[in-house]
């Protein structure tokens, strides 16, 4: 009962800290309530921005498949500081520079109206869908593997107990982001980032302490201590490295639930560098989601008795390492992973549908009020839809744990995300743009994206998307008259040379980091 009262007060901690300090002005104000007054300074940015990152299927999924597959899953974790640096240097300038709140308004202004709106209306899918189900999934399914015996009480039947810990969630995550805007969310996020970031080094040091220590992790599995897999590899080839570059453009410079907090940051340097250090933050998160899984290979081996289905590693060290009080603080984590995405999500959509569309298209007159009032009615709707979505995968998942549900996710994400990669980099680097042409090279994407998986079965999906990528925005370079890029040296701006240095620095660490775990 420990464990539960730990978690409980984590709970009652979560909404006193988010509705402290909630005033009138941020109930009316709509960038207070979209962007916390545009004030947040760099450690805000850095923890926020991290914390909306890391998941539930982090811990379960990407840790299952480090399991399985070894280091090679670190890849998804380190090289997002490609991403992170391209959003400090390149498009976050832009998107300041614009005062806009949305990415969709920067996508108006350079490419026109009609694939803004397209643009928006599709990350709007995405995030009341498979951004909302799978982290509220993750989150429930984690709760019910670690503690499942303590919700009993639910049921019996895991399904049902899984499916009201989906609805609970969602339902707590949408009041205080409700109630509390952007503010609330970013406060939130900063204690959940501290207690998510304590119990994955717990988790760690205890999976490298059972294994015997870290010169273990080399001794005893030396066939999962590699970035780099054969380019034939299933689901991690070292080939997918073209695929991530593109598609961390996708997440790190285009995702509204990401990019919120820099453009909420105080400044430009603010953004930079809290972004930075969100940079350096993930080569420690990569450390405690990969590290234990690999460990835990190692300890099972020996003992002759793996996993039946690899999503468990967490639960497993959990269950079977860790003290009572300690796995209380440890569910906290799982828990925190889970609500620092979907608040983030609910306050990015509610930010999306109201600036894009509500007060664009249907209302243009809406008053301040009335937008705040309509960002919190979006938030309620898209609690459904992430619940409905929530418990699709749920059923998915129960029905065939033995996959890496990862990849299955990732798939699922790639075939919306890569014409939002095509949007966004011709809005970026194009000179002139041509809108019916771009809207037709994003509408295109999802089926070239099929039909490249019907005719090529054998290609990796991250593959997969690179080629789709490159090949739509080499098409949009082609046309005649609209082919130059901008000038290398107009693309990125640092705040000052300190700024530009600590960039180079970091992008230099990643080179190194895939070199010496090659």
């Amino acid at each position: 009962m420990l464990d539960l009262l730990i978690v409980a007060l984590y709970f009652i901690a979560i909404m006193v800290v988010a509705l402290a300090g909630r005033s009138k002005a941020e109930e009316v104000s709509t960038e207070s309530y979209f962007l916390a007054g545009r004030n947040l300074r760099w450690p805000s940015v850095a923890m926020s921005t991290i914390a909306t990152n890391i998941q539930g299927y982090q811990f379960l999924g990407m840790m299952g498949s480090a399991y399985l597959y070894g280091l090679a899953q670190a890849n998804l974790e380190i090289n997002a500081v490609q991403g992170i640096l391209l959003a400090a240097f390149l498009f976050v300038p832009m998107y300041l520079s614009e005062k806009i709140i949305t990415i969709t308004q920067f996508i108006e202004k350079k490419i026109g109206p009609k694939v803004a709106l397209v643009y928006s209306l599709a990350n709007l899918a995405l995030f009341a869908t498979v951004t909302l189900g799978g982290a509220l999934f993750w989150g429930a399914y984690a709760a019910d593997l670690v503690f499942g015996e303590y919700f009993t009480f639910i049921s019996d039947i895991r399904m049902i107990r899984v499916g009201v810990l989906v609805i609970a969630l969602g339902v707590f995550s949408a009041i205080y982001t409700y109630l509390g805007g952007l503010a609330a969310v970013v406060k939130t996020d900063i204690i959940q980032f501290a207690i998510l970031l304590l119990g994955g080094i717990v988790v760690t040091l205890v999976a490298v302490h059972h294994l015997g220590g870290w010169s273990q992790l080399y001794e005893k599995t030396p066939q999962l201590m590699h970035l780099h897999l054969p380019a034939d590899h299933p689901k991690l080839p070292w080939t997918l490295l073209f695929g991530l570059f593109f598609l961390n453009i996708n997440y790190w410079c285009a995702n509204q639930a990401v990019v919120q907090r820099s453009l909420a940051a105080r400044s430009l340097r603010e953004a930079q560098v809290g972004l930075m250090v969100g940079g350096v933050t993930k080569y420690l998160m990569a450390v405690i989601i990969i590290v234990p899984g690999v460990a835990l290979y190692g300890i099972l081996a020996e003992q002759g008795t793996p996993l039946d289905d690899p999503d468990g590693a967490f639960p497993y060290i959990v269950n079977n390492y860790l003290p009572v009080g300690v796995k209380g603080i440890i569910l906290c984590a799982l828990f925190a992973s889970l609500m620092s995405t979907v608040d983030s999500t609910f306050n990015s959509l509610a930010t999306l549908w109201t600036v894009d569309v509500y007060k664009r298209y249907l209302r243009p007159q809406a008053t301040e009020s009335q937008m705040v009032a309509t960002g919190k009615r979006t938030i309620l709707v898209t609690l459904l839809t992430g619940i409905a979505m929530g418990l699709t995968l749920m059923y998915l998942k129960l029905n065939n744990p033995g996959d890496a549900f990862t990849h299955t996710l990732n798939e699922l994400r790639y075939y919306i995300n890569c014409g939002i990669v095509v949007v966004i980099l011709s809005a970026a680097l194009l000179i002139v743009r041509a809108p019916k042409v771009t809207l037709f090279a994003f509408l295109a994407s999802t089926p070239l994206n099929l039909a490249i998986k019907y005719f090529v079965p054998e290609m990796n999906y991250f593959v997969r998307a690179g080629v789709v990528i490159m090949a739509l925005f080499v098409f949009l370079q082609l046309l005649p008259g609209r082919n130059s890029l901008r000038p290398f040296r107009e693309l990125f701006v640092a705040d000052s040379k300190s700024s530009a240095w600590l960039g180079l620095g970091l992008a230099l660490s990643l080179l190194v980091l895939h070199l010496v775990f090659h």
